[in-house]
């Protein structure tokens, strides 16, 4: 790894340290932009910098934006999404330029982060699988213990439905509890069925 590459990350590292939510005793966000790197590393061989530097922040700063301070409801939920791609890739834009990066490398990382090119370009929807698969390692488990059979089945199958085949195979291999991995199977069976998130 290169120099300016590593001293990117350990800021981004450093930067989601102060997750007050937490996983396992370690800081949630940190712990989803390392596990998204670790899935980065199983998608794509060589994945250049910007692709790198986008999966390790695509929860950077997640915290500060709190869905309770937007609308309930669907749309409320997807201006909350919105908003946090927008104060993701300026976070990450504002490292990269502590770490004087070029511009054209700057624009393509807010890019990616906003995830407008999903199926289109190869690195957007690899940052897409390497995300949902964090959800799925990170955050499925806790959900199943708050959330409707059915509901979580419909979330889990949209997210399944925006990854990749195989992402979706990877998704196999996540260490879940019994009752976890049923609901998983009762998704995958409902692929197709869901209509993606619009965003």
């Amino acid at each position: 790894m290169n120099p300016q590459l590593a001293s990117t990350i350990a800021a981004i590292d450093d930067a989601n340290r102060q997750d007050p939510n937490n996983l396992n005793g370690q800081p949630l966000a940190m712990v989803q932009g390392q596990a998204g790197s670790r899935w980065l590393d199983e998608l794509c061989a060589t994945p250049r910098d910007e692709l790198r530097l986008a999966v390790r922040a695509h929860h950077l700063r997640r915290w500060e934006l709190k869905r309770v301070d937007y609308p309930e409801g669907r749309s409320g939920y997807l201006r909350w999404r919105r908003a946090n791609k927008a104060h993701q890739a300026d976070s990450l834009a504002s490292l990269m330029q502590e770490d004087e990066w070029p511009e054209s490398s700057i624009e393509l990382a807010r890019l990616l982060l906003g995830r407008t090119k999903l199926r289109t370009d190869l690195d957007t929807q690899t940052l897409e699988d390497a995300a949902c698969l964090v959800f799925l390692e990170t955050q499925f488990e806790a959900m199943t213990e708050r959330t409707e059979h059915k509901h979580l089945v419909s979330i889990v199958a949209k997210t399944l439905n925006k990854m990749s085949p195989g992402a979706v195979i990877l998704a196999g291999s996540i260490g879940l509890s019994t009752t976890s991995r049923a609901l998983l199977a009762d998704a995958f069976a409902s692929v197709g069925d869901e209509v993606l998130d619009d965003d």
